[in-house]
């Protein structure tokens, strides 16, 4: 192999590992330092665990956009979500089928496919700018308001109880610094690094930034979800996958499809509107169809599961062939 290829793939194997552990540490010692400084703990939940889990997503395409790689930060964003539904949702559904509960059919899977549709439409023109980026801030903020408001009235929230109730132990001052500094000091840094790693690789094989961020950055970048996801299935918490596929899947487009609309605003890929948003607006109606129940309960059985698995297959296989 030659050596700079080598170099580049070990760059893109250590930039993950460090960009996942970062994140772990930046979310353990931010929300440990809000806590300790009196800040309520579902602020904390919405805001720095929430926003927090697309960390790497959200890094990955602020260093892209700045280099000027604005498809890699959009595949990144794009590919995430599809790579959510289809790998995710179908290995955990392999797993243990999901049940899903009322409520997610309520409200958080309508505000996904608001969300959803939103940023095709912003994208139409084929242009990603700072007045996009507006509106995908605006609409960031009014989720999270609506997040807050429905937790506090003790709503159920699929994609709000991990982000309200699972926050990390309160931890000494001291250590709650070093954690957040050492988060903060890795999440760029390893950023860079898989970047660079990406970009070496889609030039030695003339595959396109978009593609590489369609396929290995999005797998990599959702490595904790689908770890989180498979281990809740292993013990007896399915409905755990699905609360991490709504939050994340909304903050991909709010958060991190933001980034190259601030950092490098210009022109997207026609193939992002016509291949690649497609595909995930139909996976997400999928979803929505499958936890709205075929016949009788929502769920996601084993067979559908192996249906998300077979479409994601499919989708990385196509994005391969056409570079």
């Amino acid at each position: 192999m030659d050596p700079t290829l080598l170099l580049s793939v070990l760059a893109i194997a250590v930039g993950f590992v460090l960009l996942i552990w970062g994140a772990d540490r930046f979310i353990a010692g931010a929300a440990a330092l809000a806590q300790d400084l009196g800040v309520p703990k579902l602020l904390v939940g919405l805001t720095v665990v929430g926003l927090g889990t697309s960390a790497p997503e959200m890094f990955v395409a602020a260093v892209a956009a700045l280099q000027g790689k604005s498809g890699l930060a959009i595949g990144n964003a794009i590919g995430s979500n599809v790579t959510n539904i289809a790998l995710i949702l179908g290995v955990t559904a392999l797993v243990t089928p999901l049940v899903v509960n009322s409520s997610v059919l309520k409200r958080e899977l309508p505000v996904l496919s608001v969300v959803c549709i939103g940023a095709f439409v912003l994208m139409w023109d084929r242009q990603l700018d700072r007045a996009d980026g507006v509106v995908l801030l605006a609409a960031l903020i009014a989720v999270l308001v609506w997040m807050a408001r429905m937790a506090k009235v003790g709503a159920p929230l699929a994609a709000g109880d991990d982000l309200a109730v699972d926050v990390p132990e309160q931890a000494p001052m001291g250590r709650a610094i070093l954690w957040t500094v050492v988060g903060l000091i890795l999440l760029p840094l390893s950023s860079q690094l898989l970047v660079w790693g990406a970009v070496n690789v889609a030039n030695t094989f003339g595959i396109s930034d978009l593609v590489i961020g369609l396929t290995i950055v999005a797998l990599g970048t959702s490595l904790p979800e689908l770890a989180a996801s498979v281990a809740g299935a292993l013990k007896g918490e399915p409905e755990i996958a699905l609360g991490n596929v709504l939050g994340s899947n909304l903050f991909n487009l709010l958060v991190v499809l933001a980034m190259p609309a601030w950092l490098s605003p210009g022109l997207v890929d026609a193939a992002v509107l016509t291949r690649d948003m497609p595909v995930m607006l139909a996976l997400t109606a999928l979803m929505f169809l499958m936890c709205a129940g075929w016949r009788g309960r929502g769920q996601i059985t084993r067979i559908e599961g192996s249906l998300l698995l077979v479409a994601f297959v499919g989708y990385e296989t196509l994005l391969l062939i056409s570079g």
